[in-house]
């Protein structure tokens, strides 16, 4: 009844028509019929079967509709379906409509029903009032209850509806976060490798006539690059095109722990790198990677910008509850005279660099992103005494 609600209430009229026609049937067959002949009894049946049909549908207009066809069908006295129905359409006015409307309904059945009984029996007025307001009180409270369970069932589907948008919202941020995330371990890993590739692939075609065997090293330091570039690059595309994420076998990613295998790296691609870290400790995983990134950017750019016969070094050390990450690179022993970004420049020699304002690339943008999201602060810059330097602060413990 739930699910198809108008097959129910037929059920419910096409019962009490049943019962009025069986009543109708065993007065016709007694020797002193008292009820009205079928062709009347019959139509106004009908009539009261169709509009408890639509009650629900259409509750008000089927409600004041009952009441002037179930009032004519129980002045003829054709059997307890009009009173049944005034019942029935009461209920409905109240659950389905409202209280207001229910109440108004209420004092028109009661207006009604004493006007019929003032005409009929004058002599029991105050006994028909009493049969006819017990029964509405009845009514009004099956009504109210059930309203008031509809009402809390509306409210929870209602608060299921909000919780789970809410819950879908959360994934697609979720989502939106973790592909920005792969998008910057994208970028590190193409920057990273290709440098590499790029500044061997020159130490190569300089050293290929004079110096066979360094271009052939020079030859494996890209190919190992370039295979493990592209290892790394099918495994974050693998989690881009798989929405579930359970087909393909996920590997670790990189950690503090593999700095020393990143130094090893850049030595085998002509940067020396000097290598200092402290005890460490059990740092949480996404500190652990972020330290990693940002090393590995640094040393990239060093790569990249420092030009040949520039060394770096990096310090990776923990003090309490902050690990602090220092990159610096010598820039192949050309010195920066530092001014203040914002003052007036001093005369100096054109080789003198300014110290400005660095925005950065998407590499700088990248390592600051990775500080700033762990609430640890990141300086880049020239060094004092020639070359760049790195210096990232990462809290050791985030805030929750």
């Amino acid at each position: 009844m739930r699910a198809h609600p108008m097959a129910g209430d037929s059920l419910i009229a096409v019962l009490l028509m049943l019962f009025d026609l069986l009543v109708l049937v065993a007065d016709g067959i007694s020797d002193e019929p008292a009820l009205k002949p079928w062709y009347v009894a019959v139509p106004l049946d009908l009539t009261l079967m169709v509009l408890l049909i639509f009650r629900r549908k259409s509750p008000l207009w089927s409600a004041y509709l009952i009441v002037v066809v179930g009032n004519v069908h129980a002045l003829l006295t054709l059997g307890a379906s009009g009173a049944v129905a005034l019942g029935v359409s009461l209920y409905s006015v109240l659950v389905y409509v409202g209280r207001r409307q229910g109440l108004i309904y209420l004092i028109a059945l009661t207006v009604i029903s004493v006007v019929e009984f003032s005409v009929q029996q004058p002599t029991d007025l105050v006994l028909q009032i009493v049969l006819t307001v017990f029964p509405a009180a009845l009514i009004w409270m099956l009504g109210e209850f059930v309203g008031a369970r509809r009402a809390y069932h509306v409210e929870v589907e209602a608060r299921l509806h909000l919780l789970e948008t809410e819950r879908d919202q959360a994934t697609r941020l979720a989502v939106g976060e973790e592909r920005g995330r792969i998008a910057r371990e994208l970028h590190d890993v193409v920057a990273h490798a290709v440098s590499v590739m790029v500044v061997q692939a020159d130490g190569a075609s300089y050293a290929l006539k004079s110096n066979p065997e360094m271009a052939e090293r020079a030859l494996h330091t890209i190919s190992d690059t370039g295979r493990g570039a592209l290892n790394e690059l099918r495994r974050l595309l693998d989690v881009l095109r798989n929405d579930h994420g359970d087909s393909e076998p996920r590997v670790p990613q990189p950690d503090a722990h593999a700095l020393a295998d990143l130094a090893d790296r850049m030595r085998a691609a002509g940067v020396p790198v000097r290598l200092e870290i402290g005890e460490l400790g059990d740092l949480p995983a996404g500190v652990s990677l972020g330290v990693y990134r940002i090393v590995q950017e640094s040393l990239t750019n060093t790569l990249k910008h420092a030009g040949q016969g520039a060394t770096a070094e990096v310090r990776v050390h923990r003090t309490g509850d902050t690990v602090e990450v220092r990159v610096s690179d010598d820039g192949a022993g050309r010195a920066n005279e530092l001014v203040p970004a914002n003052g007036p420049r001093p005369a100096t020699p054109r080789t003198a660099t300014a110290r400005v304002a660095v925005p950065g690339g998407n590499g700088l943008i990248g390592m600051r992103e990775r500080a700033h999201v762990f609430g640890g602060s990141l300086d880049v810059g020239p060094a004092p005494g020639g070359g760049w330097q790195v210096r990232a602060t990462l809290p050791v413990r985030l805030s929750t």
